[in-house]
């Protein structure tokens, strides 16, 4: 019933259980009309109607409509979905009807409409915040991804994390982008970030993301939320079998159910991730997430879980593998992403023996281009330096690498491996000592068993530097070629290692750019992040965002610097708006050079005419202004170094377009 202001009704104060809350001015509704209000965390259904009031629950009870979006004809209110009928004062059906929203005594005073609404039950502890509690246990501390209507249970279990301090989450564009900012996150840590999407497509759209993460061994967690489980496999609205879409990508996969031990759900999944450096998913029906459990129920964690990881090679391997080192003359170490945790000791054991050593691509930046021995890339992005000891080596070892075709480990060549897994030993081709162990164990291991040796090799040294030396004057060379349509990549790296700290985080891109950045780019200690055996186009950006999203939390305020073509940063460009939204510290370099510039040569070498690579671009640094982030546009040498400086001393996130020549990579 509606009250007039002059009426004796329960003053707003009023401290019972039932108070009253202002939901809207009576002129905000028009007679004739119904409006959705929000009171407290209440979504009303208002309606004015012959002068009066209703205040209804906005859900209809049939499956849940927006009330409050529906229309009132003939006196009646009709849901917007399913054109069933309700009393818009009263919330009653027609005859012969039982089901009514729930309906809340309204006053009018002083030209405001007052509803008389319950006070709010506490939230009561759910399924969603044990399995929230547990992730966080295992140290899953981000998570990316988009909130939709078929994950909210589980969105909220989150948000109460986050405002305890124990969780972050950040809101994207794009799935596809959330799925590779958590990738990127696991490369750089080893801890499994989380990606989150809804049914169907949200959850479709991680799959690229999460085969790049499955094939670069880094841990990631896949949170999807699922339709409710009454109308799964019916052909319901996005109704996707997920745990069948990602049964060749996740090494892990489960559907909580209601009877779920719901925290070792998680336990699996997290531990799974980690220890097997692999994709764990857990599926959330929708009815599920936010269902009670008693208020006792404990999350779970690691503890009693794992165990020590340090693999010690077998004794006989071992000593077949330091008796071919310390009797070869010219050995060569090759490092892959596996070994990265490991380098110290690796590093140690090849100056023990004076012995160069190379990186795979997804390596670089492992051992410093400045160290003594260091001889960059070794590969189709590589450095000749790495090649001319590859072609003079008579021993090649091997820490954490996979023999991928693009690196070109010569097959021919006497070969020691060393890796902690077992498959990965002799992948490709037989080698002549499989030792399997941890990266850093082994490498400890061969250089105590060589102390009390005399080795044969030389000292490598002198010639590293005589190899560089060569290797810095082509590129002088190079970086002077001008063909006018364009800066050249020489000239452009060179630049950028002016402008990056030692110590940066450098998620790179796929296509010209990066094979130009492998071979022309001088690391110094800085991280290197790429889409590796994937070779997914679109890496770079969300990589840099769940980079700066680890460098905040381990406090290390490391620099952030991506690297992408116009063709890459076409796939995720408007992730500039979630990097202004967050205050991204990330400063991205994008080479345009107006095409798909690696597929543009690749047609040429096997002599087809280029046909649709060519790219329709915008001025990127315009955008970047447009979307809030710091923009500079460099056409000429000599704007590079400026564009550069202002972009990595600014505070946020900043875009520096490079156009270049699409011939001189």
């Amino acid at each position: 019933m509606t009250h007039t202001s002059d009426d004796t009704g329960s003053d707003p104060s009023d401290a019972s259980p039932n108070h009253w809350l202002r939901v809207a001015a009576v002129d905000e509704i028009p007679e004739g009309r119904i409006k959705t209000v929000t009171a407290g965390r209440h979504t009303l259904a208002v309606a004015h109607v012959d002068g009066e009031f209703g205040a209804l629950d906005n859900r209809c009870p049939h499956q849940g409509g927006p009330l409050g979006e529906g229309s009132i004809e003939k006196g009646w209110l009709r849901c917007p979905w399913h054109g069933y009928d309700y009393d818009p004062l009263t919330g009653k059906p027609p005859a012969g009807f039982s089901d009514a929203p729930p309906c809340f005594a309204t006053e009018v005073r002083d030209g405001a409409v007052w509803v008389n609404l319950p006070g709010e039950a506490p939230r009561p502890r759910t399924v969603s915040d044990v399995l929230v509690e547990t992730m966080v246990n295992w140290g899953v501390t981000h998570v990316f991804g988009i909130v939709g209507h078929s994950n909210l249970g589980f969105a909220d279990a989150m948000r109460v994390a986050e405002e305890a301090g124990k969780l972050t989450y950040i809101g994207v564009r794009h799935e596809g982008a959330a799925a590779f900012a958590a990738t990127a996150y696991g490369k750089l840590t080893g801890v499994p970030a989380g990606c989150f999407g809804i049914a169907g497509p949200g959850s479709t759209n991680l799959l690229t993301g999460l085969y790049d993460a499955k094939v670069d061994r880094a841990p990631v967690l896949a949170l999807c939320g699922q339709v409710p489980s009454k109308v799964r496999g019916r052909g319901a609205f996005q109704d996707v079998d997920l745990e069948g879409a990602f049964a060749d990508v996740a090494a892990y996969s489960a559907t909580v159910q209601a009877g779920s031990d719901h925290a070792e759900l998680m336990n699996l999944a997290c531990k799974t991730a980690i220890v097997e450096r692999d994709v764990a998913q857990i599926v959330l029906p929708d009815e599920v997430q936010p269902m009670a459990v008693d208020p006792d129920t404990a999350a779970s964690g690691p503890t009693g879980r794992v165990g020590p990881r340090e693999v010690a090679p077998p004794a006989e391997s071992l000593e077949a593998a330091v008796r071919m080192l310390a009797g070869s003359k010219r050995p060569l170490i090759i490092v892959g992403n596996g070994a990265r945790d490991d380098m110290d000791q690796v590093i140690a054991l090849a100056e023990r023996i004076g012995a160069p050593v190379a990186t795979t691509f997804k390596a670089k930046g492992q051992i410093s281009d400045r160290h003594p021995l260091g001889c960059g890339v070794l590969g189709r992005s590589g450095t000749p330096i790495a090649s001319w000891f590859m072609n003079e080596s008579d021993l090649i070892v091997v820490f954490g690498a996979s023999f991928s075709n693009h690196t070109g480990i010569a097959p021919y060549k006497p070969t020691i491996q060393v890796d902690f897994d077992p498959m990965a030993l002799g992948r490709f081709s037989a080698v002549d000592v499989p030792v399997q162990g941890e990266v850093g164990v082994t490498a400890a291991a061969m250089l105590d068993a060589l102390a009390g040796e005399s080795v044969g090799c030389i000292d490598h040294r002198p010639e590293v530097a005589e190899r560089w030396e060569i290797w810095r004057a082509e590129k002088a060379s190079r970086a002077a070629d001008d063909m006018g349509h364009g800066l050249n990549s020489a000239v452009v790296f060179e630049a950028l290692a002016r402008h990056t700290a030692p110590d940066a985080v450098m998620p790179v891109d796929v296509g010209n750019n990066t094979y130009s950045f492998g071979r022309y780019f001088e690391v110094e200690h800085q991280t290197v992040l790429m889409s590796g055996y994937l070779g997914s186009i679109g890496f770079g950006l969300p990589a840099a965002m769940g980079a700066w999203a680890a460098v905040q939390a381990d406090g290390s305020g490391r620099q952030v610097i991506s690297i992408s073509g116009d063709g890459g940063l076409g796939q995720y460009a408007f992730e500039l708006t979630t990097a202004v939204k967050y205050g991204m510290d990330i400063t991205h370099v994008v080479l345009n050079n107006g095409e798909l510039g690696k597929i543009s040569k690749e047609q040429r070498a096997v002599e087809y005419d280029p046909w649709q690579t060519s790219l329709h671009n915008p001025d990127f640094a315009a955008f970047a202004e447009l979307c809030g982030a710091m923009g500079r546009r460099v056409t000429t040498v000599d704007q590079l170094d400026a564009a550069l400086a202002d972009a990595v001393g600014h505070r946020g996130p900043a875009l520096v377009e490079i156009v270049t020549d699409p011939l001189l990579f």
